[in-house]
């Protein structure tokens, strides 16, 4: 007889919200976190976009991320998306995101090359629904109930070979609607990357939807990465290219500031950066301020990846 071990991150089945008391529950939390914050009403970002299937709410469907969520006012509406500007308000701005038809090239060192359509990729992928706590490098929180599915199953799908160790992600870069691609001092386009052993960890997530819904665009539409315990810059948005590749590639960040912002990224409280400490974060939409965890506490699922690995600022910030 086979007897599964429910992971210290997964709900049973009978503990998990069904789908349409998690979508009535997390409207009633907007409103109340939009009134408790002085947004006053919902905005066009929030109000009127288009609900998913239900998708796989068991077992590693559903995370208990410990904390509450985050009301989805506060997640549509207070981003970090430099393609469209410097600021937190790009929303509005973001609507011009062109996202049908999408098309997503997966190259480098892979049996082959392909390019596919993001919805002719979604058949091919097993829905899920993830809770996760986000951590961001200027010291914020969120926690977010995703949509999408394990990138283990893109990887799965990509075939790539023995001689890939590493994926860089490229985000769309169109100037006609991103205003924010005129700012010279930065290497467009954003890209990003990921070890090998890091892509294929049971967390790492690709994103497609939030809060039942799909991806809104400021928030990475159609498809992104997910990575819960790494800071928020090393989840890329609006992905267009998925390369497999032999060596480290060099990020969007380790360019702009090498000395803060490295390739590896974990989130580490020892270690602030010139402007904000790492050592406590803002709960957005819980009003208070908390100590940062290790590896945004998922060390036990990811800590044992970096073993033996110097840890320094360099290598974690």
């Amino acid at each position: 007889m086979t007897v599964h071990r429910r992971r210290e991150w997964e709900l049973p089945e009978k503990a998990v919200t069904s789908c349409h008391l998690l979508v009535h529950r997390r409207k009633a939390m907007t409103v109340f976190g939009a009134s408790m914050l002085g947004f006053g009403v919902i905005n066009e970002a929030v109000a009127d976009k288009v609900t998913y299937p239900p998708g796989d709410l068991s077992g590693t469907g559903r995370f208990d991320p410990g904390r509450p969520i985050t009301p989805e006012q506060i997640v549509t509406t207070y981003n970090n998306f430099y393609e469209f500007g410097l600021h937190k308000n790009i929303w509005r701005r973001a609507q011009k995101l062109p996202t049908e038809p999408w098309t997503i090239r997966i190259e480098g060192e892979v049996e082959r090359p392909i390019t596919i359509s993001f919805d002719d990729l979604m058949k091919k992928m097993p829905v899920q629904t993830r809770i996760y706590r986000h951590r961001c490098v200027e010291a914020w929180s969120i926690v977010v109930p995703w949509r999408g599915f394990p990138m283990r199953d893109l990887v799965k799908f990509a075939r790539p070979l023995s001689a890939a160790k590493y994926i860089r992600v490229t985000s769309m870069s169109d100037p006609k609607v991103m205003p924010g691609l005129s700012i010279p001092y930065f290497p467009w386009p954003y890209r990003e990357g990921l070890w090998m052993p890091e892509a294929v960890n049971e967390l790492a997530f690709i994103g497609t939807g939030m809060y039942d819904e799909a991806m809104p665009k400021q928030d990475g539409a159609p498809i992104r990465i997910v990575i819960p315990w790494k800071y928020g810059f090393k989840s890329a948005k609006s992905l267009v290219k998925f390369e497999f590749i032999r060596h480290q590639p060099e990020t969007f960040w380790e360019q702009t500031s090498p000395n803060f912002y490295g390739f590896w990224a974990n989130v580490n409280p020892k270690y602030p950066t010139p402007r904000w400490s790492q050592a406590y974060e803002r709960a957005l939409g819980e009003g208070r301020v908390i100590p940062t965890q290790i590896w945004n506490g998922y060390g036990r699922w990811v800590a044992s990846l970096y073993s033996g690995m110097k840890h320094d600022r360099h290598l974690f910030m």
